[in-house]
C-alpha cells in the first residue's frame, strides 16, 4: 500500500488536513493520537513513566501529567530523550500493527517528527507537509492550548525548521493567515485524487514484481 507521511510543525494544521483525508475515507493513523493512548489511564506506559520519573509526573486519574512532564524536558534533553526512546518502539509497533489492518487504496501515516527520525521517513514513500509561517503557529497554539510564547519556542526547539521541512516534501499544502478552511480543503481533496493515480501505479508495480 502507497503511504503518505503526513508532517509539519505545531500549529500549522495537521490535524484537520488528516482529518480531511479520512473523510475521503483514506487510512489515517495518527503517532499523536497512539502517544496519548499510550501514555492516557490505564495506557501501557503508565507504569514505566511512574517509576522512572515518579508518581509527581501522573496525574490524579492515572493518566500522564502532560504539562509537569513538559517542564521537564523542557529543561532536561536526557529526560527528552529517555521519554523518547521508550515510547518510540511502542508507537512503531503500533503504527505496524495498524499499517496491516489498513484498508483504503493509499495510507496516511501522521507523524510530528517524520523528517527529524529516519525510523519514519522510510515507512513512507512520499513525504507531505502542512506549512505556515512560525508566527501564525505561536498565535495558533497560544490560543489553542493556552501557553507561552517561551514553552511554544522550546516545543518547535524539538522540531525541524519550516525550510528543513520544505525541503524534504514531496507535496506542500499552504496554510497561513489568509487560507480559509474551504481552501485548505480544496487543496486536499486535489492531493487526494493525485494520491489515488499514484496509489494506482504503485499497487500495479506491486503487484507485478
Amino acid at each position: 500500500m502507497l503511504s503518505i507521511g503526513l508532517t509539519g510543525g505545531i500549529g500549522s494544521g495537521k490535524t484537520m488536513v488528516a482529518q480531511r483525508f479520512a473523510e475521503h475515507g483514506v487510512a489515517l493513523i495518527d503517532t499523536d493520537q497512539i502517544a496519548h493512548s499510550l501514555t492516557a489511564a490505564g495506557g501501557a506506559a503508565i507504569p514505566w513513566i511512574a517509576e522512572i520519573f515518579g508518581a509527581s509526573f501522573i496525574t490524579p486519574d492515572g493518566a500522564l501529567d502532560r504539562a509537569q512532564m513538559r517542564r521537564l524536558i523542557f529543561s532536561d534533553e536526557s529526560a527528552h530523550q529517555r521519554l523518547q526512546d521508550f515510547l518510540h518502539p511502542l508507537i512503531l509497533a503500533e503504527c505496524e500493527r495498524a499499517t496491516q489492518t489498513a484498508q483504503s487504496p493509499y495510507l496516511i501515516l501522521s507523524v510530528p517528527l517524520l523528517i527529524e527520525l529516519d525510523s519514519w521517513k522510510k515507512r513512507v514513500e512520499r513525504v507531505l507537509v502542512v506549512d505556515c509561517p512560525l508566527e501564525t503557529q505561536i498565535a495558533r497554539v497560544m490560543l489553542r492550548n493556552g501557553l507561552t510564547r517561551d514553552e511554544i519556542l522550546a516545543i518547535m526547539s524539538h522540531q525541524a525548521s519550516r525550510e528543513q521541512r520544505c525541503a524534504q516534501a514531496d507535496d506542500v499544502l499552504c496554510n497561513d493567515d489568509t487560507t480559509s478552511l474551504t481552501t485548505l480543503y480544496e487543496q486536499v481533496d486535489e492531493l487526494h485524487k493525485r494520491y489515488l493515480n499514484l496509489a494506482s501505479t504503485h499497487n500495479i508495480c506491486l503487484n507485478n514484481a
